[in-house]
């Protein structure tokens, strides 16, 4: 059976559950094909830097809290925006080869124990960022649900481990939760903004809730 928390993952972790057309497809696409020129984990990277460009989230010397990290795209392009004097921390409930200059802390985010574990380990940070998505059961209002259940962990983790001022960048996706979800996080950060990156596969539902300025209720 599987564990909690098991079912969420990066949008690049899916390729071993999907169909040999979808492979091919993935493999013509032009930030697939960038990601493996530039040495990125996944072609989800350049959606970090898309948001980055637009919303400059981190800044060098940031403390930068990457959910649902595996295999580690966000992770890479955090540790760069950083520089030598930040710090990034991964989190997942699945394995991530180490990349350097990336402390990873393994556990399930529904777990209060391994949310201590991160505020033990990072104390207050001044970016969490989530690139979470659920399997996709192909019911489209079910997986909705799940993947905005994600956010909302992730939201959660914001609110515990940010600093005031902080900034915060979760994928969600469009449906009848989004639109409490923006309420929810718009009561706690002094901008939110919704972003699709360029990157974003063409027809999908995802969408990076942006928020700055950390403001604790």
């Amino acid at each position: 059976m599987e564990r909690a928390g098991e079912e969420y993952k990066s949008e690049e972790a899916v390729d071993r559950f999907v169909g040999k057309a979808w492979i091919k497809k993935r493999k013509r696409d032009k930030y697939y094909r960038a990601a493996k020129r530039d040495n990125y984990r996944s072609r989800a990277a350049f959606k970090l830097i898309q948001i980055q460009e637009r919303f400059n989230v981190i800044a060098p010397g940031f403390k930068v809290l990457d959910l649902g990290a595996s295999p580690g795209g966000w992770s890479q392009v955090a540790r760069e925006l950083v520089r030598e004097n930040g710090a990034v921390y991964a989190a997942d409930v699945v394995g991530m080869t180490p990349i350097q200059g990336v402390a990873f802390l393994r556990g399930d985010l529904r777990e209060e124990e391994f949310l201590k574990e991160i505020i033990s380990k990072c104390g207050t940070v001044d970016a969490v960022l989530s690139d979470m998505a659920p399997k996709l059961s192909g019911a489209k209002s079910y997986d909705q649900a799940r993947a905005m259940d994600l956010a909302g962990i992730a939201f959660k983790v914001a609110q515990t481990c940010l600093k005031i001022g902080g900034n915060f960048v979760t994928k969600a996706f469009r449906g009848e939760d989004f639109d409490g979800f923006i309420s929810g996080v718009t009561a706690s950060f002094w901008m939110v903004r919704a972003y699709s990156p360029p990157a974003t596969t063409k027809g999908s539902a995802e969408v990076y809730v942006v928020a700055k300025g950390f403001r604790p209720r």
